[in-house]
C-alpha cells in the first residue's frame, strides 16, 4: 500500500518536497557519520591506525614491578626498582580508598562496559568544560598501552579512540574489582611511589589497608594530577587540599558520607608521614647493598625456564630476608647515639690546635699527601673522569676546584662550598663503625649495620671492612688449647715475658709480647688471663699448641682471611678479618661447637608466589661441646671481673665513662654475657663481641683509616668505642619481650669433665711440666 504524502495547511507542495530532502540527508549523514565512526572504531581494533595490544598483552600487561625485600617479621626492608611498585590485591584495598576513588572519578563505574556514554555525551556538548568523560577503565587503559601523550590533535583523536576500544576490551577480560586493583597499582604518585602501596607507605608510613578515609582522599586528589595536587611539595599542597575536600563533596553527593560528616572531614588538617624509599633511605641500607650484590650472582646462575635472566628491578621477586626488622632498628638506634657522644669527643681531641695534622695522628706531611691521594683514586670522581678520557694530572686538579656539594655532620647534611680534596679530608674526621648480629643456632642474621649513613660513607664495614681484631682472636688460641690439652679455666700460668725463638713456627724473629703497661708477675688462670687480655698468658698457650691448629680452627669456623698467616703473632690479633667472620666464627662458641654459616636469606619467590630459592643450612663440627663451653666460661670472665665489666656495674667517678661521652652507662646486666674487647696498636680499632646463648653480636669502631685515631687508651680502647653500642642494642632487645632474646645460662653439655668452678679448683697435675720448656726458651734468648 503506498503511502499518501500529506502537506501541512499553508505549505505549498514544492516547501513540502523540500523539506522530506533535508530530513532524507540527515539520516544519510547521520548514518555515514555513524558508518564512518564505527569503521574507525573497527579499524583502530584490527590495528590499523597503530599498533594495539595482543590478547597475550591484556592477559599480562608488561608492567615494572620491584622486588621487595621482607624481613623476618614480615615488614618490608626495602625494594630493588625501576619503578618502585609492589602490586597488591583487591582484598588489601581499605573499602574507603574505593567509594573515593569510584565516587570521585566515574560514578557510573559500575553500570558501563568501558565507555561512558553519558558523560562523554556531556563533555561534547560542553566542549569538556563540565569536566572530563574518562571512565576508570580509560584510564587504565592510557596508564598501560599509551607510551607517550601526542601534541597533535589528530593524534591525540586517534589516541583516545584506541583508548575507547582498549577499555572495551579490558572490561571483557576483567572483573570491574581487578580493573580498580591494576589502575591503584598502576599509576604514578611521584617520589618513587608507584602504585598504591608505594604511595601508601612513603606518604603515611602505612600499608594501604590501614588508610584512614582522609588520607584515602588526598591519594584520590592525586589521580587527577599528582604534581599538581601533591601534598608533599610546598607549592601544592593547599591545592592538595582543597582537592581532597571535593573528593569529600563527591562522596557527599553519592549518598556515601552525610552532610555533617562531609563538614567534618573537610576541617581536618592535611598530615603526612613522608617516608621516601629510594635506594639509600630506609632500615638496612647496607644490607641491602650487600644483598643486591647475592641476588644478582644467584640471577646469573639461576636462569628463568625459557633461558632468560630475572630482572632485579622488574620482575617483582619477593626476597625473604633474616633481618629483624626490630632489631635491625634497635641496631641502628644504637649506633648512632653512642658514635654521635664519641665523635663529639674527638673532634675536641683533634682541633687543629690540638693536632695540627687532624685528623691524622703523628703523620708527617709525605705520609699524608699519600693518603690523601690514595683516597682520591678510590673516589667515583676518579673513576668517572678516567673512563671519560682524563689524564692523571688534569683528575688531580680538579680536586682543588671549589664547588656546591653536601657534606654530612651529626646535625644533618650542610650545603656548603669546598673542594672535592677538602671534602675528603673532612669526611675522614668521622669515626666509622659496624655491627652484626646473628643467632647461632641457625645462623640467621638478625641486624646489620655497615655504617651509619649510607648516602655519605658508603663503605660496608659488616662485609666490605677487613680489621685487625686485636684480642678478639685470642678466644681461638684459647679454644684450641682446652680442645687439645684439655685446660680448665682454674689452671694457672706465671704472669712472666714469654718469647717464641725465631725459627720454631716459621716466624722470621724472636716474638715477644709485651703486657700492657708492661706489668708482670706472679700466677694467673687462664680466666683472668682472658679476662683482662695477659699477652704473656697467651703466648705461653700457642707456643704450646703452635699457630697451625689455631689457623685451622679459625678456617673451620668461617674465616677465610688471606692474613690468617700460621705465624706466633696472629695470637694478638694481627690479621684483617671482617665483623661477618668474626661474628660467624663466635657464633661456633655460642652453638656447642657446630659451625653455621651465617644465613641472609631463606627464599626467593617469583611475583606469583613460586618458590624459586630455599637456603640450605651448612654446618661444620668444629669443636667438641665440651671444649666451646669451657671457652664460653672463659669469655663470660671478661664481663665479670675483666674488660667488659663496665656491662655489670655502676660507673665510678674517675672513670672516663663517667663524663658520658659513652650515653647510657651504667648498663647494669645481671644475666650470663660471654664477650671479648679488642684494641689494636695506636687505638685504631675497637672491638667487642659479646654473646647469649641465642644471639652473638659483634661490634668495631675505628677510623677509614688506622691514622685516624684516639691518642690515649682511655678512649680508643674496645671497652669504650664498641662496648657501649653492644649494651645500647641489647638493652632495647631485652625491653622487647616478643624477641625472647635469652638471659639464661649456656647450656652445659652433659659428662663435662673440665672443671670450671674455680672456687673448688685444683692444680693440675703436670700443667707445671708442660710449660717449662718455656722457662728454656727465656734462659737461650738471655733473660
Amino acid at each position: 500500500m503506498a503511502i499518501k504524502k500529506t502537506k501541512k495547511k499553508g505549505m505549498s507542495a514544492k516547501e513540502t518536497q523540500n523539506n522530506w530532502k533535508y530530513i532524507k540527508w540527515f539520516w544519510i549523514l547521520f548514518a555515514s557519520g555513524f558508518a564512518m565512526v564505527t569503521l574507525v572504531f573497527l579499524m583502530a581494533s584490527w590495528g590499523w591506525l597503530g599498533e594495539m595490544p595482543t590478547f597475550e598483552e591484556l592477559e599480562n600487561p608488561e608492567t615494572n614491578l620491584a622486588t621487595e625485600i621482607i624481613s623476618s617479621d614480615n615488614k618490608t626492608l626495602g625494594k630493588f626498582f625501576n619503578e618502585n611498585r609492589t602490586p597488591i590485591s583487591y582484598n588489601d584495598l581499605p573499602e574507603n580508598l574505593i567509594k573515593a576513588l569510584v565516587a570521585t572519578e566515574d560514578e557510573r563505574y559500575y553500570d558501563h562496559s568501558g565507555i561512558d556514554a553519558r558523560g562523554t555525551l556531556r563533555a561534547m556538548v560542553k566542549m569538556g568544560k563540565g569536566g572530563g568523560a574518562s571512565t576508570i577503565t580509560q584510564q587504565l587503559a592510557k596508564l598501560l598501552f599509551t607510551k607517550k601523550a601526542s601534541q597533535n590533535s589528530a593524534e591525540r583523536v586517534l589516541q583516545k579512540v584506541k583508548e575507547w576500544v582498549i577499555a572495551i576490551r579490558l572490561e571483557r577480560q576483567y572483573t570491574k574489582e581487578e580493573i580498580i586493583t591494576m589502575y591503584l597499582n598502576k599509576f604514578g604518585f611521584l617520589f618513587q611511589a608507584h602504585g598504591i602501596r608505594s604511595a601508601s607507605r612513603i606518604y603515611f608510613g602505612k600499608e594501604p589497608k590501614d588508610l584512614k578515609l582522609e588520607e584515602s582522599a588526598v591519594l584520590v586528589a592525586m589521580l587527577k594530577n599528582p604534581r599538581q595536587y601533591n601534598p608533599h611539595r610546598k607549592i601544592s599542597f593547599e591545592k592538595s587540599k582543597q582537592r581532597r575536600n571535593q573528593v569529600f563533596v563527591q562522596m557527599y553527593k553519592n549518598g556515601l558520607l552525610g552532610e555533617a560528616e562531609k563538614d567534618s572531614l573537610q576541617q581536618l588538617p592535611l598530615k603526612l608521614n613522608f617516608s621516601p624509599e629510594e635506594h639509600s633511605d630506609g632500615l638496612a641500607t647496607y644490607f641491602r647493598a650487600y644483598l643486591k650484590d647475592f641476588v644478582k650472582d644467584w640471577i646469573e646462575k639461576n636462569p628463568k625456564p625459557d633461558g632468560t635472566n630475572y630482572n632485579i628491578y622488574r620482575d617483582g621477586l619477593k626476597i625473604y630476608a633474616t633481618i629483624d626488622s626490630r632489631m635491625q632498628e634497635y641496631a641502628e638506634e644504637a649506633m648512632k647515639e653512642h658514635m654521635k657522644k664519641l665523635q663529639a669527643e674527638f673532634f675536641v681531641q683533634n682541633t687543629k690546635k690540638r693536632n695540627r695534622t687532624a685528623p691524622f695522628v703523628d703523620l708527617e706531611r709525605a705520609q699524608i699527601e699519600k693518603t690523601m691521594k690514595d683516597a682520591m683514586r678510590r673516589s667515583d670522581r676518579w673513576r668517572n673522569m678516567k673512563n671519560e678520557g682524563y689524564s692523571e694530572k688534569e683528575i688531580y686538579a680538579s680536586f682543588e676546584k671549589k664547588a656546591e656539594m653536601k657534606v654530612f655532620s651529626w646535625k644533618g647534611d650542610i650545603d656548603t662550598i669546598m673542594t672535592p680534596r677538602d671534602s675528603i679530608r673532612y669526611h675522614k674526621h668521622f669515626l666509622r663503625s659496624g655491627l652484626m648480629s646473628m643467632d647461632p643456632q641457625t645462623g640467621h642474621v638478625k641486624a646489620w649495620v655497615g655504617g651509619y649513613n649510607y648516602k655519605h660513607f658508603q663503605y660496608d664495614h659488616v662485609h666490605q671492612g677487613r680489621r685487625q681484631v686485636g684480642s678478639t682472636f685470642k678466644p681461638f688460641v684459647y679454644a684450641t688449647a682446652i680442645d687439645q690439652l684439655k685446660l680448665s679455666p682454674c689452671d694457672s700460668l706465671p704472669d712472666v715475658l714469654t718469647c717464641i725463638p725465631a725459627g720454631k713456627y716459621g716466624n722470621m724473629e724472636d716474638w715477644c709480647p709485651k703486657n700492657s703497661g708492661e706489668k708482670y708477675g706472679g700466677y694467673r688462670t687462664l680466666k683472668n688471663a682472658l679476662a683482662n687480655s695477659v699477652n704473656t698468658i697467651t703466648a705461653q698457650l700457642m707456643n704450646q699448641v703452635g699457630p697451625e691448629p689455631v689457623v685451622t680452627l679459625a678456617q673451620n669456623m668461617g674465616i677465610t682471611s688471606e692474613e690468617l698467616i700460621p705465624v706466633p703473632s696472629i695470637a694478638l690479633g694481627t690479621p684483617g678479618i671482617s665483623l661477618f667472620e668474626m661474628v660467624g666464627a663466635y657464633g661456633t662458641f655460642a652453638n656447642q661447637g657446630i659451625y653455621q654459616k651465617p644465613v641472609m636469606v631463606t627464599r626467593i619467590e617469583d611475583k606469583n608466589g613460586t618458590i624459586l630459592y630455599e637456603f640450605t643450612p651448612e654446618t661444620k663440627d668444629v669443636l667438641s661441646k665440651e671444649a666451646a663451653y669451657v671457652t664460653v666460661n672463659l669469655m663470660q670472665g671478661v664481663t665479670q671481673h675483666g674488660s667488659g665489666m663496665r656491662l655489670r656495674h655502676a660507673s665510678q667517678k674517675n672513670d672516663i665513662v663517667y663524663k658520658e661521652v659513652v650515653t647510657g652507662y651504667p648498663y647494669q646486666f645481671d644475666n650470663p654475657i660471654a664477650g671479648k674487647t679488642g684494641t689494636t696498636q695506636n687505638q685504631s680499632d675497637g672491638w667487642f663481641m659479646g654473646m647469649v646463648p641465642n644471639l652473638v653480636t659483634g661490634v668495631w669502631v675505628g677510623g677509614e683509616d688506622r691514622a685516624v685515631h684516639f691518642k690515649s687508651i682511655a678512649y680508643g680502647q674496645g671497652a669504650s668505642m664498641a662496648l657501649p653500642i653492644w649494651a645500647l642494642y641489647m638493652k632495647k632487645c631485652y625491653e622487647n619481650k616478643d624477641l625472647e632474646i635469652s638471659k639464661e645460662d649456656f647450656e652445659k653439655p652433659d659428662n663435662l669433665k673440665i672443671n670450671v668452678d674455680c672456687s673448688r679448683a685444683v692444680a693440675s697435675d703436670g700443667l707445671e711440666d708442660l710449660f717449662k720448656n718455656q722457662d728454656e726458651d727465656l734462659e737461650d734468648l738471655g733473660f
